[in-house]
């Protein structure tokens, strides 16, 4: 498949058009930002891994019975993706108690929910991503009820299939960031990525963050972090063919 013109340059990844106007390239770069772009730095290699490592748990998350927009690997650093319309709604879903969740309420990281909680927040960078509920979300037309729906039990689904996996690997999934389009035909599907970027990954006995935490927050060993996850997912993958 070859890329055609550039179609949109974000924080972490290009996006290219096709011949196709129903399927894109995604190019991730490794560059990092945090704190809503105030922070910016780079990590080495984090391109390459977020790449493979996105497409390895979206194709798992197939298995599991909800859609995704990926469609194939074209290289270390691309993938075929299918065209989607982005709901504007972040989605997050949190295991254990952690940044901001811990800063907004006042309690320590650490903490496991009996249940896991669902967040939104407004995809604008403006307004600074506020959060917001399922009821403003349906009063700003951003989503309908019966969309705002499907999101919750896909994100929920998507949630004990990711437990599952990374527990299986000796890691903790602390939280994580999701976000969803809408396809031609008008349907729900997981989109952008998951990754180091995107969740809260700790070691399951030191608890040593294996994240993009340790670049938010200056810990230093971020490429290693990025790499040790890597390696544990595939080895899992390698053990379970």
């Amino acid at each position: 498949m070859e890329k055609k013109s550039l179609l949109y340059e974000g924080k972490a990844k290009k996006v290219y058009q096709t011949e196709n106007p129903e399927q894109l390239i995604v190019q991730y770069k490794d560059d990092a930002t945090a704190f809503n772009g105030l922070k910016k730095g780079t990590v080495a290699g984090k391109g390459i891994i977020n790449n493979q490592m996105s497409n390895r748990l979206m194709r798992l998350i197939e298995k599991s019975g909800v859609p995704t927009h990926y469609v194939e690997e074209l290289s270390e650093r691309e993938t075929l993706v299918k065209r989607v319309t982005i709901v504007p709604l972040e989605v997050i879903i949190r295991n254990i108690s952690a940044g901001s969740f811990s800063k907004r309420y006042g309690v320590e990281e650490g903490i496991e929910f009996e249940n896991p909680t669902i967040e939104f927040s407004y995809k604008n960078d403006e307004l600074g991503d506020p959060l917001i509920n399922s009821y403003h979300a349906i009063a700003l037309k951003l989503a309908t009820e019966e969309e705002i729906a499907t999101i919750k039990d896909y994100s929920f689904r998507i949630n004990e299939v990711l437990k599952n996996i990374w527990k299986e690997c000796g890691v903790i999934l602390v939280d994580f960031k999701l976000e969803f389009g809408k396809t031609s035909d008008g349907r729900i599907v997981l989109a952008d990525e998951i990754s180091p970027d995107t969740c809260r990954l700790w070691d399951e006995k030191t608890k040593k963050k294996l994240d993009k935490d340790r670049f938010r927050r200056d810990l230093g060993g971020t490429e290693d972090a990025y790499a040790e996850v890597m390696s544990r997912l595939t080895k899992y993958l390698s053990d379970n063919k």
